[in-house]
């Protein structure tokens, strides 16, 4: 099993001066250590006006940072929003190439549609069509990244006409492709497309195994891929606090990973916001104590990930063997302090990640061998989006050409000559052509 951790960037109010800059620079160094320590990926997501919850609105500028300070940790967004109304589709795929290209190749395209009213209703997003519109623009950024040139696209909710999306990617066709998933049914509709699912529910290792079957089993049967290659993972996340004390792994994690989950609550659940104005840790702590701590499961489980090596050993040990590819640790969050975070993973990569690593490379050569075939008959069954002939490939004069062929008698004497050099240029061009097509003919 492969490991990972996550960030939101989150940010408890009170907010002093200088704190967003000690959050970003902190998630840059355990982001920096974690790579060094040999965890595989770091995982960024995309959220917008989720005060306290997710400050981490520009995660393409984070993992461009990341990529400098780092040499192998995989760099994902978890997710990227693919609706047009947040990120035009030919600007996701401009940025996804370009962080290919920085990074060396480590990019994970993780892909999702959003949820929240505050983001939705910011960007004047219909949420009744969030699917669609992330199932429209997904499978035409994977177009724009592979193929030269993209063909053009007239749907419903974006269009455009035939350009060379550049630069491309080192990873070819494409990065691997994912999508968030909350629920049971997008993990199946995540195997139907291929795509590798990003588990933002927090699920004990039995249900695990029920998604995993789920899933593998709609993969191999049903998928139809929506990119240019498929990407056969799952990933779950868990909490995330490692010391060889359990009582004081508690103390340095639990908080953060329980007001995670009520600011999750908060922002798509429950919650009554005022932005700018409303107090969320407040109401948090207001919580735990009129309840008490040890009742704030109500907020759901997922907090197995606390504890001493050994505890944390048992419980990845149940997710490997219920078939989880990846365990994402929310390790970033409340008030987590960053020596705590540091501490944690330099503990567990030392003590608990060794085991897990011993055989993985093993069992993805089982895993590919297994679903190789299946592969080859997923993408019998897909649909390409036909390539241009160079005959078909439209050309478009620069804006320039139009000057170049106005009546000179209405420019001055320098655009007159101006205008008089480009248009030389041009039927020197066009002569050039001409030649070119009568030499091929």
């Amino acid at each position: 099993m492969k490991f990972g951790i996550f960030y939101e960037h989150q940010l408890p109010r009170p907010w002093d001066d200088g704190i967003e800059l000690k959050l970003f620079q902190d998630a840059l160094g355990q982001v920096e250590l974690a790579d060094k320590l040999g965890i595989d990926f770091a995982w960024e997501v995309e959220h917008h006006f989720l005060e306290e919850y997710s400050h981490s609105s520009c995660p393409e500028v984070f993992l461009a940072a990341a990529s400098q300070r780092t040499k192998n940790i995989r760099l994902g967004h978890g997710i990227k929003l693919m609706p047009p109304g947040y990120n035009p589709p030919a600007r996701i795929a401009e940025e996804i190439a370009t962080l290919d290209l920085v990074s060396n190749g480590r990019v994970e395209f993780g892909t999702g549609e959003s949820a929240s009213r505050a983001e939705l209703e910011g960007f004047n997003i219909n949420p009744a069509e969030r699917r669609a519109m992330w199932r429209e623009t997904t499978e035409q950024v994977c177009n724009m990244l592979a193929m030269d040139p993209y063909p053009g696209y007239q749907g419903k909710y974006f269009s455009m006409p035939v350009r060379n999306v550049v630069p491309k990617p080192v990873q070819k066709p494409h990065p691997p492709l994912w999508v968030a998933c909350s629920n049971r049914d997008t993990i199946h509709l995540a195997a139907q497309l291929g795509i590798g699912a990003l588990t933002f529910a927090f699920v004990d290792p039995a249900e695990a195994k029920k998604w995993v079957d789920d899933y593998y089993e709609t993969f191999k049967n049903e998928c139809v891929p929506i990119g240019h290659a498929v990407n056969p993972n799952i990933a779950m996340v868990t909490s995330f606090s490692c010391h060889p004390d359990a009582e004081e792994a508690f103390r340095r994690g639990f908080d953060g990973f329980k007001f995670f989950q009520f600011g999750l609550g908060h922002h798509y659940v429950f919650g009554t916001h005022k932005p700018g104005r409303t107090d969320i840790w407040a109401q948090y702590e207001a919580v735990k104590d009129a309840m008490g701590a040890e009742q704030l499961d109500f907020l759901g489980g997922g907090g197995d990930g606390i504890g001493t090596p050994v505890q944390l050993r048992a419980h990845l040990q149940k997710f490997a063997d219920a078939g989880v590819d990846q365990t994402v640790f929310i390790q970033q969050g409340g008030k987590n302090k960053h020596e705590d975070i540091c501490a944690s993973l330099e503990l567990f990569a030392s003590d608990v990640m060794p085991e897990f690593k011993e055989h993985e490379e093993e069992r993805n050569r089982r895993k590919a061998d297994e679903l190789a075939p299946y592969v080859e008959k997923a993408f019998q069954r897909k649909q390409w989006m036909k390539e241009l002939t160079d005959d078909e490939i439209p050309t478009s004069p620069a804006y320039g050409a139009m000057i170049a062929e106005v009546d000179p008698a209405t420019l001055d004497e320098t655009a007159r000559l101006r205008a008089a050099r480009w248009a030389k240029m041009r039927q020197v061009l066009r002569e050039m052509e001409e030649k070119q097509k009568a030499g091929s003919r």
